[in-house]
């Protein structure tokens, strides 16, 4: 898969996003099986079915034109688990690399695979949200954690 856009507030204006994201691709009333497939695991991911939220590493992504160190935050961050939560900088010290939070918060931004690429389980240090960029930012993240019911040092995100 080259891409995936999450919903926007509704049809036209996501397909608007679509064209404008990818504008070679050809539409299709029917999508072919692997699409079909990354389809239905994202839609039960972001529906919070099954009752464990699944990973979606087993979905190819297609990285021609990705930056190579997007590529490896990218891979990085996809073993991240449904429910768990790391910092920009705690993937930028995986890398290798400890002084590039910023630049690990900056390819998780220009992410086109979101949430095949789970960059709303990166939050920013000390436990805050951090940015997103897919409509409704931040809420949309916090909601996605919700459905994952994200833990971090301790209690649930949510828990009171």
């Amino acid at each position: 898969m080259t891409g995936v856009q999450l919903p926007e507030q509704d049809e036209a204006t996501t397909h608007e996003r679509m064209v404008r994201r990818f504008p070679q691709s050809e539409e299709s009333a029917l999508p072919p099986p692997a699409v079909q497939e990354a389809i239905a695991a994202v839609t039960a991911l972001l529906d919070g079915n099954p009752p464990q939220p699944t990973n979606l590493t087993h979905l190819v992504l297609d990285m021609d034109g990705v930056p190579p160190f997007h590529q490896r935050v990218y891979a990085l961050a996809r073993q991240i688990p449904p429910g768990e939560t790391r910092t920009y900088g705690e993937l930028a010290r995986r890398l290798g690399e400890p002084g590039a939070a910023r630049a690990v918060g900056q390819a998780l931004g220009a992410n086109p695979f979101a949430p095949v690429v789970p960059c709303h389980r990166v939050l920013a240090a000390n436990g805050r949200s951090g940015g997103f960029s897919a409509n409704g930012g931040v809420s949309t993240k916090l909601r996605m954690l919700l459905i994952e019911r994200a833990r971090f040092n301790g209690p649930g995100l949510f828990d009171e």
